[in-house]
């Protein structure tokens, strides 16, 4: 009997959908790739794997993502991206798990990599994570409309943390989770500045900024990572401020 589904959401990923893809294929009972503004060779690598291709172009991450959840045909659904890698040993546990499982939601636990490296400590606030809802049945999990970082709802009961983790790799480097920050905060701030029931203030995000660093560097062990944990405990700490401020400017001009 088939029973799952892995949804890969791509926007120019033809340097890594390859690698995603090969890992995939031994215990996917099929393969949804949704290809979202995409202009490199995602699509042509993706056809070597799969026929269920959809193009389009979302300004809402949300939307993209429950879009690609509809064309999902099995009851459960492994839903990552394509810096993202299933081991074998996961994807065995995946491919067990949904013969057996009578509940609605597993979460995933994420090794996350800079470079090569292992970054274990440390992250939270929006950048990278440690633990996602990424294997469910269809019809319990719904992205909020956000650009970034949208929101997850999840119905009914939550099952056991899977043991094997998933690889997850982050950034190239320290340039790129630069790169993030200003990308991230330059789609939040759009979303602050649509969304007009939200409170937000100068002195929210000050506060935020404190706050999320104290998150990440104190309370998830980023000081264990040294000089890496630090970079990732203040950009976390920004990306509020930086929003708020892009979102101001924007208004103003």
């Amino acid at each position: 009997m088939k029973n799952l589904s892995v949804l890969l959401i791509i926007n120019n990923e033809e340097n890594q959908l390859d690698d995603c893809l090969k890992q995939i294929q031994f215990f996917a009972d099929e393969i949804v790739i949704v290809l979202d503004k995409c202009t490199d060779g995602s699509k042509k690598i993706a056809q070597k794997f799969t026929d269920k291709i959809f193009s389009g172009s979302w300004e809402i991450e949300g939307d993209r993502r429950n879009f690609g959840i509809t064309k999902c045909r099995y009851k459960w659904i492994l839903e990552i991206d394509a810096d993202e890698r299933v081991s074998k040993l996961l994807g065995e546990e995946i491919f067990e798990l949904v013969k057996t499982s009578n509940c609605e939601w597993h979460p995933i636990n994420v090794k996350n990599f800079i470079g090569n490296k292992v970054v274990k400590f440390g992250w939270g606030a929006y950048f990278g994570k440690s633990t996602y809802a990424g294997l469910f049945r269809k019809g319990k999990k719904k992205w909020g409309k956000q650009r970034v970082h949208p929101k997850i709802m999840l119905e009914g009961k939550k099952g056991s943390v899977l043991t094997n983790r998933l690889d997850h790799y982050y950034c190239k480097s320290i340039s790129d989770l630069i790169k993030k920050l200003d990308n991230y905060s330059s789609a939040r701030a759009k979303d602050i500045s649509e969304n007009i029931n939200q409170d937000e203030t100068i002195i929210k995000n000050i506060r935020r900024l404190f706050s999320r660093f104290w998150k990440c560097y104190v309370l998830r062990k980023g000081y264990k990572e040294k000089q890496i944990g630090m970079i990732i405990a203040f950009i976390a700490a920004l990306y509020p401020i930086i929003s708020y401020l892009k979102f101001k400017l924007e208004k103003n001009d």
